[in-house]
């Protein structure tokens, strides 16, 4: 039984009341009013597959209130670290700014504008209401209902047929103490049209508080586009994320997801990558590095529904101090899949003893023209390469620091915004230095962490 929690948040709680309070008109009015409905929700529990492992049965919605986007004014000064973001890309096609949960600033290049692209609040780009959960749907647990219900405008982003927006479009989300003891409710829907291209870079980062954030993205890839995404997750550690990710391309499309896990308390990301056209193609990769007490989840799903459609998915993590990383992931190929070539390699590093990694892939298979693989590994620093560097005179801990670096490149380097880059970089070398554990599972013997260690199951 969960203690009594002595606090009481100052506003209302997840109600349909609350709801009712949160304004706007017409069809998003609507929206909100059907979610509502469902209130109040009941969490998921850790005996659900797809809850395995996490932490959900430790949060207790009554620890914060959904907050009151309208109480941050339409254009006021960007905190400084939002501000260092966007310096990072200074060549861009446009950016959007929100602040505890509320937009902030919005623009768009003049030129990229001509192109017909159209980028903002949803109840201020017109169509809006046919792009919005067309790809999510309807809300499939207790987080996506809270997102619909008490969440502000969606941020649409739509590329018209055959265009192509050479710089990236940026889209960064920020809390400070005013989100403190909040519930926020991000939400954006990126549509490329047949034949176009496009690159979306998505940060998450908070000053220290305690927040609960519950982001939905909803990526829909039309015939032959090319879509590339990049969700940055840079919160304070004491925020809680759980968010739901949901790219779609259609025939012979290519979508590309992009995850760096590096803040949160807890922090969760289901990503499901649908393949509905035939010869669409999905790539997923992210990087995660856990500290301190830190839980870094990941839940992945490559849907393969449309004949000769290909996946390709790369997570690497690292885990330091007492944190603990889960990723559990499947390949589903249906009936229609013929011609399915679909690869999920998984490989975590424990950087010391105290250190925990769970790593699950499965596979699901309905038809025998397939080529289908999975790659699992959890362990301590590679041996031979720290004993290669260490016989060249690099001390260890330097040579950890370059073996950990090295394995987070491999991803690094398919970032679809490379600008942004060098700043991950910074904040794996500052949790590098932070971490007095970095060597502390370099002894002999050490354990190989959860003992999974699964190579190329092949169907």
């Amino acid at each position: 039984m969960r203690p009594v929690n002595p606090r009481t948040p100052p506003l209302s709680t997840f109600t349909p009341d609350r709801v009712a309070t949160a304004g706007g008109t017409g069809w998003l009015a609507d929206r909100r009013s059907a979610a509502a409905r469902l209130l109040p929700v009941t969490l998921p529990e850790t005996d659900e597959e797809v809850w395995r492992y996490s932490r959900v049965d430790e949060l207790d919605l009554d620890d914060f209130a959904p907050i009151d986007a309208a109480g941050v004014p339409a254009g006021s000064a960007l905190p400084d670290a939002v501000r260092a973001i966007l310096d990072a890309v200074p060549a861009r096609a446009g950016a959007v700014v929100t602040v505890n949960g509320a937009v902030v600033s919005i623009e768009l290049d003049d030129a990229v504008a001509g192109q017909g692209v159209r980028l903002g609040r949803a109840s201020e780009v017109d169509g809006s209401e046919a792009l919005v959960d067309a790809v999510a749907g309807d809300p499939s647990d207790a987080f996506g209902i809270l997102n619909q219900a008490f969440g502000a405008d969606p941020i649409v982003l739509h590329v018209p047929r055959g265009q192509i927006v050479t710089d990236p479009v940026i889209v960064v989300h920020w809390l400070d103490a005013g989100a403190d003891e909040r519930a926020v409710f991000p939400h954006l829907v990126v549509r490329a049209d047949e034949n176009s291209d496009v690159r979306v870079l998505e940060w998450y980062g908070s000053d220290d508080i305690s927040a609960l954030v519950l982001p939905v993205v909803e990526l829909d890839a039309d015939r032959a586009a090319r879509l590339r995404y990049l969700a940055v997750q840079d919160l304070g550690n004491r925020v809680w994320q759980i968010g739901t990710q949901t790219s779609q391309a259609g025939a012979d499309a290519f979508v590309a997801t992009s995850q760096a896990a590096l803040g949160g308390d807890y922090s969760r990301t289901r990503s499901d990558c649908r393949l509905i056209g035939r010869g669409a193609t999905g790539n997923l990769n992210a990087i995660s590095f856990g500290e301190g007490t830190q839980m870094l989840d990941f839940r992945t799903f490559q849907d393969h529904a449309a004949p000769d459609t290909t996946s390709n998915l790369l997570f690497k993590g690292a885990v330091g101090g007492s944190s603990r990383s889960v990723y559990t992931g499947l390949i589903k190929v249906r009936k229609e899949g013929r011609g399915t070539n679909a690869f999920q390699t998984n490989r975590n590093i424990k950087l010391s003893d105290q250190a925990w990694a769970e790593s699950v892939p499965n596979l699901e298979i309905e038809n025998n023209d397939v080529r289908c693989s999975h790659a699992s590994t959890v362990g301590p620093v590679d041996e031979d390469q720290r004993f290669y560097l260490e016989s060249r005179g690099v001390p260890t801990l330097v040579a950890e620091r370059l073996i950990v670096a090295g394995f987070f490149a491999e991803v690094l380097d398919q970032f679809p915004v490379p600008a942004v880059v060098p700043l991950l970089q910074e904040r794996i070398e500052a949790r590098l230095d932070r971490d007095p554990t970095v060597g502390a599972a370099a002894v002999e013997g050490s354990d190989t962490g959860t003992g999974i260690g699964t190579e190329d199951g092949r169907a």
